[in-house]
């Protein structure tokens, strides 16, 4: 075995040592606590010893690893004086790693304003369920709840939507009956906010009838299931804050009104590192991402109270 073949792996173990927990070397990954579990579990596994115990003060190297961990944690920290060296030389690039729903629905129709506001910048960008995003970007982007050190931009709005000739199809109906077989589709991007009833809890709260509304095709990103939204596919619940525009120039329709939505616990929350923090283009950057989720929670404020 060489070291560069389970790098992932003793890099999880490093951080859970050197941070004390799981779940802090998973904030420090992007990834779930069971994943960094798992990477060390594997490589435990191929090496037959045990590497890691849970002590009163958090987790401690075993007495199998107690010899290797100064060279394990001087390896990574020599790592990353490297990584902080070429960092330095990335001149005005911005790596950015983002929930793929936020890239495509909120991100992208504002690349000509991030352009007008930083002219000099090279925006990269990569998505948060891809492998290469386990990179260090300099902004992290994603769905949940907010952590010590994020910035909140907003939280969103969920609601129903369909396409404009879906709504006319159910609208000559009575409205307790419009969703009585009817195409339900279902959103899992969602699924980890308590706050989001997804459709059994909606038709409850707004004493719809529908007969088994937990079935319908189900999608793991609010992007797959506009997409088949607006092939008149069925009815989707999902966020103002994503579809606003779309609603305004009639792509979508909201079938029972903005009213009826509710508001997310979890919110779009990006996470930018200390160190690329001291690079101007970055703070320009971040900046402008506040500004602009400012301005996403107002709009969508003013829209739910009308």
């Amino acid at each position: 075995m060489t070291a560069a073949s389970h790098l992932r792996a003793f890099q999880a173990l490093e951080l859970a040592l050197r941070l004390g927990s799981l779940k802090a070397a998973a904030e420090a990954l992007a990834i779930t606590p069971a994943a960094v579990g798992q990477r060390i579990k594997a490589l435990e596994d191929f090496l037959g010893l045990e590497l890691m115990v849970r002590g009163r003060s958090g987790l401690a190297p075993s007495p199998s690893l107690t010899d290797a961990m100064p060279s394990l944690t001087r390896a990574f920290r020599d790592l990353e004086l490297v990584s902080e060296i070429l960092n330095m030389q990335r001149g005005h690039e911005i790596r950015i790693a983002v929930d793929p729903d936020f890239s495509e629905l909120w991100l992208a129709p504002r690349l000509p304003r991030i352009k007008a506001a930083l002219p000099n910048s090279v925006i990269s960008l990569s998505h948060t369920n891809e492998p290469h995003h386990a990179l260090k970007a300099d902004c992290t982007i994603r769905f949940g709840a907010a952590s010590r050190g994020e910035d909140l931009l907003f939280t969103d709005y969920i609601l129903p939507v369909s396409s404009p000739e879906n709504e006319r199809r159910i609208s000559v109906l009575s409205k307790r009956d419009r969703l009585e077989g009817f195409p339900l589709l279902h959103v899992d991007a969602y699924r980890n906010d308590p706050s989001c009833p997804g459709w059994p809890g909606w038709v409850k709260a707004h004493k719809m009838r529908r007969t088994a509304p937990d079935r319908g095709i189900r999608f793991e990103l609010v992007g797959s299931a506009l997409h088949a939204v607006m092939a008149d596919a069925g009815l989707a619940l999902c966020g103002l804050g994503l579809i606003a525009g779309q609603l305004e120039d009639g792509t979508l329709s909201a079938p029972f009104g903005i009213g009826v939505g509710s508001w997310t616990s979890h919110g779009y929350v990006a996470r930018f590192r200390a160190e690329s923090l001291n690079r101007p283009q970055v703070r320009r950057f971040r900046e402008w991402l506040l500004a602009e989720g400012d301005a996403t929670r107002s709009h969508l404020t003013a829209l739910t109270a009308q």
